[in-house]
């Protein structure tokens, strides 16, 4: 459903979330570790998410990735979403049409309209704060 680039960028930004909820700056080769992803790949993907004011880059010695525990509730996955993949999966054709409207749908057109509507709001309802608390809790976890 998301590219590989949004996977990892969500897997990263729920780790740092939960490092830094216990007052953590994480590193980039811990991050690459923790959410299993090639560490080149990672630093390009936290560079769009820093530049994005989704993730903060602290540069130096004790330096690293945070979220302060402010901005956790306020950061949802559909930022993350748009800012890593736009908006192609919030508007685009389920079946990647070019021309694929109401007035000239594609077969799958209408059944993925409740589809989206659902992933829209779930995304735009979920905040990385909660998701960091599922981990810390652990009820949820990033890699087995």
């Amino acid at each position: 459903m998301f590219s590989k680039t949004c996977e990892y960028g969500i897997r990263a930004a729920i780790f740092i979330a939960f490092q830094s909820y216990q007052d953590n700056r994480i590193g980039l080769k811990e991050i690459a570790k923790k959410i299993d992803s090639p560490e080149a790949f990672t630093a390009k993907i936290l560079q769009i998410l820093s530049r994005d004011n989704i993730i903060k880059s602290i540069k130096g010695v004790g330096g690293g990735f945070e979220i302060s525990k402010e901005n956790m509730k306020e950061i949802t996955l559909a930022q993350i979403v748009n800012s890593l993949d736009g908006d192609r999966i919030l508007t685009g054709c389920a079946l990647g049409l070019s021309n694929c409207s109401e007035d000239h749908p594609c077969p799958m057109h209408d059944k993925f309209i409740s589809i989206r509507n659902d992933l829209v709001f779930t995304l735009e309802n979920t905040n990385l704060e909660e998701l960091a608390l599922g981990i810390k809790s652990g009820e949820t976890f990033l890699r087995y």
